[in-house]
């Protein structure tokens, strides 16, 4: 492939719900590690990459240098609206989410579900805690797209970890015998012996909280204690205090 059209190929690749536009090493490592499709990887420079590689993955760092392909930086430049400074970008397939089939998931692990998350970042943020606490599966509402690049670099790949998509709306839950759980300011406090280990847990955002519609269907509220004064907390944050306050002993 002319390395030209490279750049109308990431750039079709950002609106294509089939792909996934990694940028940087860290969201190509976690890509490998959890065994995604890689279509593409370049760099501007295969030296910088093959040191990142040595030094934070070397567990895949043999198919890092095969896969690697070396481009002008001229034409880097051009394939990301902000060039990532690991020098380094791919393209990959996204996984088919099977959201009935995420929900049925029988460990006794949640689901998180972000009601229309505004921030991409904080989103991917949120998509990491996830993958790191092992839940079942990242479940998000309204008009971003989780997958978006923006989103992929936050989480640091690591959407390939655990199934995440995009819903149409709570009528989509309604099937999955899972009780949801609202985290939510008027709720009581977060008890770790008392949480549903398979509920889905509903994080609004951090201006509007959840809407009406989904504090009307939930089957409790719970909230995280906070100092007074303190209106809220990030979003990823709050997720990362949830998913964690229930793995106390």
């Amino acid at each position: 492939m002319k390395e030209g059209s490279l750049i109308p190929m990431f750039g079709r690749a950002r609106r294509d719900p089939a792909l996934a536009v990694l940028e940087g090493f860290h969201p190509l490592k976690h890509a490998l590690r959890f065994d995604a499709t890689i279509i593409e990887v370049l760099t501007d420079d295969p030296g910088r990459l093959d040191e990142l590689a040595l030094r934070l993955a070397p567990d895949v760092r043999e198919r890092v240098t095969a896969m690697a392909r070396p481009i002008e930086t001229q034409i880097f430049e051009q394939l990301s609206p902000l060039p990532p400074s690991t020098r380094v970008i791919s393209l990959a397939e996204r996984p088919r989410i099977d959201t009935a089939l995420m929900l049925a998931d029988p460990r006794p692990e949640p689901v998180v579900l972000l009601e229309d998350p505004r921030d991409l970042g904080n989103m991917g943020a949120s998509v990491r805690v996830c993958a790191a606490a092992d839940i079942a599966g990242v479940l998000t509402t309204g008009g971003h797209d989780p997958w978006h690049p923006d989103a992929l670099r936050g989480a640091a790949g690591l959407h390939f970890a655990l199934p995440v998509a995009r819903i149409g709306g709570l009528h989509e839950l309604a099937a999955s015998g899972r009780p949801l759980l609202a985290v939510d300011p008027d709720g009581e406090p977060i008890d770790s012996g008392s949480l549903d280990p398979r509920a889905i847990l509903a994080f609004g955002t951090e201006r509007e909280g959840l809407s009406d519609e989904l504090l009307q269907q939930a089957a409790a509220r719970v909230r995280i204690p906070m100092r007074a004064g303190v209106s809220s907390l990030n979003l990823a944050t709050s997720v990362a205090a949830v998913l964690f306050a229930r793995r106390r002993d």
